[in-house]
């Protein structure tokens, strides 16, 4: 029997929609299906911790959904967007049970390949204040 086809996401915002419902469902299998299987793919955590390659984002997310129910409310306040890159800024808060941290500042990069839009490069920092009003989005091309 063949593996399950790879959801094809249409939209670098079919992706990232994606992205966040797993990260809220803990669903490691769904997560990892929007990162791209370059295995030149990156992850940064608010931490600080860089992370290259599927194996180590894998395990990072599983550690991270293995402990915390963890939910990601983002605001994208700025998008650049060609024929095959898609770059998002997002201000993020997390909520984890009924307590709501951040702001988060979160660049997520995506590609469009053969299974549609997967995302390629996250990177996430603290923030002491979001830099474009709440509400306000901008497309850059």
């Amino acid at each position: 029997m063949n593996p399950p086809a790879p959801p094809l996401f249409a939209t670098p915002e079919d992706a990232e929609s994606a992205f966040y419902d797993a990260i809220a469902r803990g669903d490691l299998e769904a997560l990892m299906a929007v990162w791209s299987e370059d295995e030149e793919v990156i992850c940064t955590h608010p931490t600080g911790q860089q992370l290259q390659g599927l194996a180590a984002i894998r395990e990072s997310w599983r550690q991270v959904l293995a402990t915390t129910r963890l939910q990601i409310n983002g605001n994208r306040i700025a998008q650049w967007q060609g024929m095959l890159l898609s770059v998002h800024q997002i201000v993020e808060h997390l909520q984890v049970g009924e307590e709501i941290t951040g702001p988060l500042q979160a660049t997520n990069v995506f590609t469009r390949g053969p299974h549609g839009w997967r995302l390629v490069c996250r990177h996430s920092s603290a923030a002491a204040e979001p830099t474009v009003s709440e509400g306000e989005h901008r497309v850059l091309h």
